[in-house]
């Protein structure tokens, strides 16, 4: 039996580390897999290889054995959560949820954007119009929550988050109109939320359980965006992160109460924040792109005092930051990848690893992966030097930001889902 049949032979390891929602365990690309792939191509370490029906731009999410991800079909009418068996690749179920109505959206974006994620009992996925339902590992819904009539001029893209027992979904859009205006002519009223602040943003919280509605935070003055939240982790305690066009912030997990929140001017940031040694850090998105290491542990509205340092440089407008102590990493739209000291904001290298990027990087065994829409993998070591480790292209159009489990990557394309594997030592 040839090395790659017998590794598709093998159970995954009960050790294995689960990647239960967007950019795994903490929401910060961190993995601690050991040996995982460094170098693949279509013909070479591809475990399988499945056919994923319909349209979708969520990640694939991984826990015991088995890769969850959703989709829509029929022009983005149907939402649809699937389940595939990880070992094999094969599609266990295919479950639609409910249907939506397909509102404006940037081009980019997709009607099934946002990343599922799970606690090992229910898949939770959200879904275009901000829709979001709870299903088994055996493909039942359990409920659907519809409550908030969730309308953006780019559409949804922040991805759920589990905490504590609750479910939580930021909802960063603008004001509905009838009609889409063609920019720069739009109206005021369509500018609304999305040019203009307004203070109709919010965060909901849904109990898991019953997928009922515990508290509802509120944002104040802000602007539309897709970054998804985060746990921030300061002085032994744990505060809600969340980020939206003009303002980082912080709320409280039991009330939803806005706790502090920081001014940093830009519209529809997509990157999601990062957390490290004390610090906070963040894009700002279009119109002044900036990142920015925040002081963490800032009350009320902390506008100037929390700011440690700005970088224009390399700044994302798609892929999210990765922290690994002490650097900060970012890779542009362009591709240029910018090693930043992450104390300071002073640029170690910055270099081009070519290609268009969306997804966000992942960081494992010292070593970064950065996935670009043509479906090629730049692996750079760690460090305050530029290396390149290997590139790694499956020839495919690819948005999603890649997970890993087991010794092995899930990376989702624009029809397939792909098994990378390590071949096994002999």
């Amino acid at each position: 039996m040839c090395a790659l049949a017998l590794l598709l032979a093998l159970p995954l390891t009960a050790a294995a580390e689960n990647w239960p929602g967007f950019r795994g365990p903490t929401g910060q690309g961190h993995s601690t897999e050991t040996g995982l792939p460094q170098q693949w191509s279509p013909t070479n370490h591809v475990a399988w290889k499945t056919a994923i029906p319909g349209q979708g731009w969520s990640s694939p999410i991984v826990w015991g054995g088995r890769v969850f991800v959703t989709t829509t079909k029929e022009n983005g009418t149907k939402c649809h959560v699937l389940c595939l068996d990880a070992g094999v690749g094969k599609i266990l179920w295919d479950k639609p949820v409910f249907e939506q109505v397909p509102l404006r959206k940037e081009g980019k974006n997709s009607y099934a954007t946002p990343t599922p994620t799970t606690d090992g009992e229910r898949i939770y996925a959200a879904f275009g119009d901000g829709s979001i339902a709870a299903v088994t590992f055996d493909g039942s819904v359990v409920w659907t929550n519809r409550e908030v009539p969730f309308y953006s001029r780019h559409g949804l893209g922040a991805s759920p988050l589990l905490h504590g027992g609750l479910l939580i979904q930021a909802y960063d859009g603008s004001q509905r109109v009838k009609e889409a205006g063609q920019y720069p002519n739009n109206s005021p009223d369509e500018k609304t939320g999305w040019l203009i602040p307004w203070e109709q943003a919010l965060i909901v919280a849904l109990d898991v359980k019953t997928g009922r509605r515990v508290w509802t935070g509120r944002r104040g003055k802000s602007r539309i965006a897709h970054a998804s939240p985060i746990v921030l982790r300061e002085g032994g305690q744990e505060q809600l992160l969340s980020i939206a066009g003009d303002v980082v912030q912080g709320f409280d997990f039991k009330t939803g109460e806005r706790l502090w929140s920081v001014h940093c001017q830009g519209e529809s940031p997509v990157p999601s924040p990062v957390t490290g040694d004390g610090l906070i850090f963040a894009g700002s998105g279009f119109e002044k792109p900036t990142v920015r290491g925040i002081r963490a542990g800032g009350q009320g509205d902390a506008t100037a005092t929390p700011i440690a340092w700005e970088q224009r440089k390399g700044v994302p407008n798609q892929a999210s930051l990765l922290y690994a102590k002490p650097h900060l990493y970012a890779v542009t739209d362009g591709g240029v990848v910018t090693c930043y000291q992450g104390g300071t904001g002073n640029i170690l290298w910055q270099e081009r690893v070519g290609g268009t990027f969306s997804a966000s990087p992942l960081l494992a065994g010292g070593k970064i992966y950065f996935l670009n829409e043509a479906g090629e993998t730049t692996v750079l070591a760690v460090g305050s030097e530029f290396k390149i480790v290997s590139k790694n292209s499956l020839g495919e159009k690819t948005q999603a930001s890649m997970a890993a489990s087991d010794g092995r990557l899930f990376i989702r394309t624009e029809k397939n889902l792909f098994c990378i594997a390590a071949p096994l030592e002999k």
